[in-house]
């Protein structure tokens, strides 16, 4: 692969718009959408998690949502390169139902396959921007991450 060659431009039906249309539109009841979007083998790796397999991608979500309210992903940005595909987000979310709402940064590498599915997926965000909207041990990140600034 080039990797000096500029990204190409993606047409709107291509296979990282499609994933990322997939993305925006998620819900807690439509999981199996990510059938279109994943190889039955893909890889999913974020700070927490790493699991392999459509079903543990799929309880992944499902945890998400099981665990955060009204989680939502902004999709700001989508380049690929060949097989290799990036998206820059913001993933909105509450603690729980009437908590501030709450955004974190990130981006995705995806690798795909010759079917424009999915078989590599590794998120990269900052997990102390997730530590830091948890009551209590908020605080304490906030207060290490000031520390720690360059003044």
């Amino acid at each position: 692969m080039d990797t000096d060659a500029a990204p190409s431009p993606l047409s709107p039906h291509s296979p990282l718009r499609r994933i990322a249309r997939v993305f925006e539109q998620l819900r807690a009841d439509q999981l199996d959408v990510l059938e279109q979007v994943y190889a039955p083998q893909a890889t999913f790796q974020d700070p927490f998690n790493r699991v392999q397999g459509l079903p543990a991608i799929t309880a992944q979500f499902a945890h998400m949502y099981a665990k955060l309210h009204a989680p939502r992903f902004v999709v700001r940005e989508v380049t690929a390169q060949g097989q290799i595909g990036w998206m820059v987000w913001d993933f909105h979310f509450a603690l729980r139902a009437g908590a501030h709402d709450q955004c974190i940064p990130g981006a995705t590498r995806f690798e795909l396959d010759a079917q424009g599915l999915v078989t590599d997926h590794r998120d990269y965000w900052d997990a102390c921007d997730f530590y830091a909207t948890v009551p209590v041990l908020g605080a304490v990140v906030r207060r290490l991450k000031r520390a720690a600034a360059a003044h």
